[in-house]
């Protein structure tokens, strides 16, 4: 073999041996192996700091997942802005695009109410709140209230700069939204505003990938500081209400949603998980569905869905569909608060619940949208806010099943409608596999990296 570097990529490609002047190249590990591997340094680390009372190591795993949340959260209120502004005009493109987007919010609504029904179901048979030990007095009043008037009139912002550096993720939606109206109705004149925003969005999509390869370090950090703080002690108080969640959420993403995807769009199933395996994974260490987006609408593309509706349906469902935060969730946390302060609920409450779940999901978007979301249930039911502090410790252990499922409930609600609307590519569909989220990334594009996935596939067992 000859060893010019200009030989043939088949030939680079070969192992190096012995008498080559080469170094062997080191094996690619796969992103979702970096998850898990973080996953389990982060649990040991945040043991050993507890166990040996690591003042210093508890402040390092502090600081590195507090640094990867704030990287996250550096880029949400732009990436919301244009991705949003950016989908809307998009449909232009698309036929039947009011009949696509009426569609998508039906089946939002659909499976958060399903959702909702099993959050309510399992609360009532489990008394979460029952011989917990915890009281009262064990709670705080929330720094965040909620109520619907304040949800109302905060969608509209009072300039323009605001809701930007607060990360009011609703009322960015609210500008987005109007600008994208302005621009479809401008039509032509609206062109070069719209190009520089697609320009915009493409680099803040790629500045969070960089972002998003720092997932292991991160979860080393959120993982690790979890244990280390809150200890095992004080997750035990909490069993049944974090067992609840994770079996709500477990539930509706692999019992409701395999069974729509079967009987409704009249797909497999086990495709559905292993193309959106990445996203469901980022967003379960991530715990941000807006941080998540960008590989939340690739793996839908991946699916088969159509780039321009999938650029639509992916950035509205990051902001307003939140099947884990904004259903099963504020269910089982108003069960759980009223037991507590011993207030009785009746059935006109559970309606209610359910009322508030769907109508106001929207005010979970963001990063801390289920605290959002829970004052405005328990305000709403007249439950004490202090109930909230009951559950804000053991709210970072929580959101990550929780968010996992709202970015599988945000991939699925596209594939559904395309498939009901025979848009759905089902050749795409059921060549979709698991490949690394690093795949996706600098030196491809979109295209390419569809046609060079079964040469790089991951087995479905990631």
């Amino acid at each position: 073999m000859s060893a010019n570097p200009a030989s043939t990529a088949p030939e680079a490609e070969q192992p190096t041996g012995s008498g080559s002047g080469s170094r062997p190249r080191i094996p690619k590990v796969p992103f979702w192996a970096q998850i898990v591997a973080g996953l389990v340094l982060g649990v040991l680390l945040g043991w050993l700091a507890r166990s040996q009372d690591l003042g210093w190591l508890v402040t390092t795993l502090d600081e590195i997942g507090s640094l990867f949340v704030q990287l996250l959260k550096l880029a949400v209120a732009p990436l919301v802005f244009f991705a949003i502004l950016v989908s809307i005009t998009n449909l232009r493109q698309v036929n039947n695009a009011a009949r696509l987007a009426t569609r998508t919010l039906l089946w939002f609504m659909v499976t958060s109410l399903i959702a909702v029904a099993i959050g309510l179901a399992i609360g009532l048979v489990t008394n979460p709140g029952s011989g917990t030990g915890l009281t009262p007095k064990d709670g705080a009043l929330s720094e965040t209230k909620g109520s619907w008037i304040d949800f109302l009139t905060g969608i509209v912002p009072g300039d323009v700069i605001t809701p930007f550096t607060e990360l009011n993720v609703l009322q960015i939606v609210f500008m987005a939204a109007v600008a994208g109206i302005a621009a479809l109705k401008l039509g032509e004149k609206a062109k070069p505003i719209l190009t520089l925003s697609q320009s915009i969005l493409e680099l803040l999509q790629k500045a969070l990938w960089w972002v998003i390869r720092l997932a292991p370090i991160g979860t080393v950090g959120l993982i690790g500081y979890a244990i280390a703080d809150y200890g095992w002690d004080l997750i035990g108080k909490y069993a049944t209400f974090t067992a609840d969640v994770y079996i709500g959420c477990a539930l509706v993403m692999f019992g409701v949603y395999p069974l729509l995807l079967a009987t409704v769009a009249k797909v497999s199933p086990l495709q559905f998980f292993k193309g959106a395996w990445p996203a469901i994974q980022l967003a379960f260490v991530s715990r941000s569905s807006v941080g998540t987006m960008p590989v939340t609408q690739r793996v839908t593309e991946r699916l088969g869905v159509p780039k321009e509706y999938a650029s639509f349906a992916v950035p509205f469902g990051a902001t307003t569909k939140m099947d884990g935060c904004a259903a099963i969730y504020p269910a089982l946390a108003a069960i759980f608060i009223a037991q507590i302060f011993d207030v009785q609920l009746g059935i006109g409450d559970y309606l209610l619940i359910a009322f508030v779940s769907v109508i106001g999901s929207a005010a979970t978007a963001g990063l801390t949208g289920a605290t959002v979301m829970l004052t405005l249930t328990l305000s709403t039911l007249g439950l004490p806010l202090e109930g909230v502090g009951l559950l804000m410790a053991i709210d970072p252990i929580l959101d990550m099943m929780r968010t996992a499922t709202n970015v599988a409930g945000q991939a699925l609600v596209p594939v559904i409608v395309a498939a009901r609307e025979k848009i759905l590519d089902h050749d795409a569909y059921n060549s979709a596999s698991p490949s690394p989220i690093d795949s996706f990334g600098d030196d491809a594009d979109r295209d390419e990296i569809r046609d060079a996935e079964p040469k790089t596939a991951v087995p479905a067992t990631a």
